[in-house]
């Protein structure tokens, strides 16, 4: 894919990093961000330890307008994703970073240094409180009512709502759909102690929870109904024992998974609002932030 030139380009800002100046030169050494271009680094006008690593994008692709067509386009948005992942992550791995919502664009590397400078305090305070800490995604699934109802019946023998001939077809629908709403309630049960027994054990070792809305639709590719989906700050001494005590926290209950996965950078724990990048209010032009939220991790 060719390199967009400065008059066609806007700048792509993947994430907000401690300055660890030879290792992350290193880490971004070859590195293709989004639209396969190279990325690098944007610093301050002075030296206050924040960067932002950034990479040319093409401007027909990441104004507001198009930008919103393509986040309909699910291929185009995963290419999107798995290269702002992968620059997040080889960040990552030398230094604390702070990840940025997907599609974070700005005009040029100017209005980069600009916010930079604006809040090189907040995001350098935010960054010291993550050091030392990654994301662990924490899924629940339970098995669909469905599923769970057809586990309980005997092997290769599908339920006859007019098994009983003491009942009349209508009675028998009725019991039949009693039968439905109580494995429904049942399941459900179960998912609500896995998830307080889960919890329980991941508060012994996290110092952060973040609750995101359960996956559904494209997403939802577990096996299951995913009915949690958290992800968790741990300090980095604690990952061993929060992977163990959380895998096992929900043992004994049937119908349930509990998947962990990680470690990822804090997608969860970016800074607030007031915290967060955000483009040059005073310039109309200015691209936006159009991506979503980066959710639980990837």
């Amino acid at each position: 894919m060719t390199e967009p030139t400065a008059q066609d380009a806007l700048t792509y800002a993947y994430a907000v990093a401690r300055d660890a100046h030879e290792a992350l030169t290193d880490a971004l050494s070859g590195l293709r961000g989004v639209a396969d271009a190279p990325v690098h680094l944007v610093r301050g006008g002075t030296d206050h330890g924040v960067v932002v690593a950034v990479s040319p994008v093409p401007a027909q692709d990441f104004q507001e307008a198009a930008l919103h067509a393509h986040l309909e386009d699910l291929d185009w948005l995963e290419s999107v994703a798995r290269a702002h992942h992968r620059v997040i992550e080889a960040l990552a791995a030398r230094t604390t970073v702070l990840p940025l919502r997907l599609a974070t664009v700005y005009l040029d590397d100017d209005r980069v240094r600009r916010m930079l400078d604006a809040r090189r305090e907040a995001f350098a305070e935010r960054l010291s409180a993550l050091a030392g800490h990654e994301e662990w995604g924490v899924k629940i699934y339970v098995e669909t009512p469905a599923t769970a109802e057809a586990r309980s019946e005997p092997a290769g023998r599908a339920p006859d709502p007019a098994a009983d001939p003491g009942l009349s077809p209508g009675r028998a629908y009725l019991s039949r759909r009693r039968a439905q709403h109580r494995v429904r309630e049942d399941t459900y049960r179960e998912a609500e102690r896995a998830a307080e027994r889960v919890e329980a054990a991941a508060r012994d070792h996290a110092v952060d929870r973040v609750q995101h809305r359960p996956q559904q639709g494209e997403l939802a590719r577990g096996p299951g109904e995913n009915v949690v989906n958290d992800a968790y700050l741990v300090p980095l001494e604690h990952a061993a024992d929060f992977r163990a005590a959380v895998r096992t926290a929900a043992d004994g209950l049937p119908g349930i998974q509990v998947d962990v996965t990680g470690p990822w950078a804090p997608y969860s724990f970016i800074a607030t609002t007031r915290d967060e990048p955000l483009p040059d209010e005073s310039s109309p032009d200015e691209p936006s932030q159009g991506g979503q939220p980066q959710g639980a991790a990837p």
